[in-house]
C-alpha cells in the first residue's frame, strides 16, 4: 500500500545519541565503565522518557550514588553534549520529504524539558507535522499504547505508515501494528528505501 506519512525517530536517527562516548571522553574509559556498572543510568533515563522530570529525576539520582554524583549531574547538565551531532543527511531526508508534501511524523522516546530544550538547538525538530514525544504521552516504545496513539491521532490506517527506528525491538511491534518499517543502519541506506518507495528521487535523497 502506497505511504501516506513517514515517521522518524530521533535518537540515532536524526541525532546521534551516545552517552557512553561522550563520558569516555570526560572522565575515560575504564572510569565510565565503573560508573555504568554501578548506576542505571539508562533506567534513569527511561523514567525521564515516561514523563518523570528532567533535573528532578537525575538529581535524586545522583543524590542516590554520592560517590558520582558530579558524574550522574552531567548527564543534565552537559546533556545537549549527550545528544549530539545531528546527522545531517537524515535532516536533509526530513526536509526533502516535507518539500515533497509528504507528511512527516517523529515518533520517540524523549522527555518533555529536554526534547523542548533540544528543539532550540535543533531547529528541524520543530519541522515535523505531528510530535508523538513518549514523556508528553507517558507511554513508551516498544510498548503497544504509543503506536495505538500515533494510529488513533492521524487517523491513517497503520499500514500507510512507513516507520524508521534504529532499535529493532521498536521496529518489530510496528510491524506486528502493520506498519510499513525500516530498521536505521545509516541515513544512506534509509534514503534508497525512500527512493525505492518513490517518495524521493535519487537527486532529492542525496
Amino acid at each position: 500500500m502506497p505511504v501516506e506519512a513517514v515517521v522518524f525517530d530521533i535518537g540515532n536517527v536524526l541525532i546521534e545519541w551516545q552517552p557512553e562516548r561522550y563520558y569516555d571522553r570526560v572522565i575515560g574509559e575504564d572510569r565510565r565503565r565503573e560508573m555504568f556498572s554501578a548506576v542505571d543510568l539508562h533506567g534513569m533515563n527511561d523514567l525521564v522518557d515516561q514523563g518523570h522530570h528532567f533535573t528532578d529525576t537525575i538529581y535524586a539520582w545522583a543524590e542516590k550514588y554520592p560517590e558520582w554524583r558530579d558524574e550522574i549531574r552531567m548527564w543534565h547538565d552537559n546533556w545537549i553534549e549527550l545528544a549530539a551531532p545531528a546527522i545531517p543527511h537524515s535532516v536533509r531526508l526530513q526536509r526533502a520529504l516535507r518539500a515533497k508534501g509528504v507528511p512527516v511524523f517523529a515518533l520517540t522516546n524523549f522527555g518533555v524539558q529536554n526534547f523542548d530544550y533540544a528543539t532550540t538547538v535543533y531547529p528541524f525538530l520543530n519541522e515535523f507535522d505531528r510530535h508523538y514525544v513518549s514523556g508528553r504521552m507517558k507511554m513508551v516504545k516498544p510498548h503497544v499504547p504509543i503506536y495505538q496513539m500515533v494510529e488513533q491521532d492521524c487517523g491513517l490506517p497503520p499500514e500507510t505508515l512507513l516507520f524508521t527506528d534504529d532499535r529493532i525491538d521498536n521496529i518489530e511491534t510496528a510491524r506486528g501494528r502493520g506498519w510499513q518499517t525500516h530498521h536505521f543502519d545509516g541515513p544512506k541506506g534509509w534514503a534508497e528505501r525512500l527512493v525505492a518507495e518513490g517518495l524521493l528521487s535519487p537527486d532529492e535523497a542525496a
